[in-house]
This record gives C-alpha cells, structure tokens and sequence, in this order.
C-alpha cells in the first residue's frame, strides 16, 4: 500500500541526502512493513507542497501509546530521541 505524507523541506533534503532515515508520526493510520510512503516536501513558510517528492520502502514499524522504560518525571525532564542507526 501507498501513503502519502508530507514533510517539511528541512527534513526532506535530509532524507533525499540520505542523513535520515526514519519519520516519527502519529500513529492515527496503519502501516506496516513493505508499504511505501510517498513523502511529498511541505514548505511550512508557503504552506504549499513544492513538487519535489521521495518514495521510501517501510522496513520497520515500532507502535506504542507509551514508553515504561523512565519515570514521568525523567520524560519531562529530558523528553525523548528517536536515534537512527545502520
């Protein structure tokens, strides 16, 4: 299956020079392994799409309401990242 997606260019040019692999959505639409995201750049500035537009292959999909791993606190201290790696 094919979901188109929109994202801001600083992270567009990010994913299209290959530096992020990934994308942190809310999980409001199923998704799974083997999909394609079509992710089309969004210029938060113009509030248009430009045109530019990047197919990627779904290799994993990790869900959750919540993380129990740290206390409330610690998440409100530090809050979150996502981390990448190959």
């Amino acid at each position: 299956m094919k979901h188109k997606k929109k994202v801001w260019s600083e992270y567009f040019q990010k994913i299209l020079d290959g530096k992020k692999n990934y994308e942190v959505r809310l999980a409001d639409w199923d998704c799974i392994e083997g999909d394609i995201l079509v992710l089309q750049e969004w210029d938060p500035i113009t509030k248009d799409l430009t045109g530019r537009v990047i197919e990627k292959e779904v290799t994993y999909v990790a869900k959750t309401k919540d993380f129990t791993f740290w206390s409330k606190e610690e998440v409100e201290k530090y809050g979150y990242q996502i981390i990448s790696f190959k």
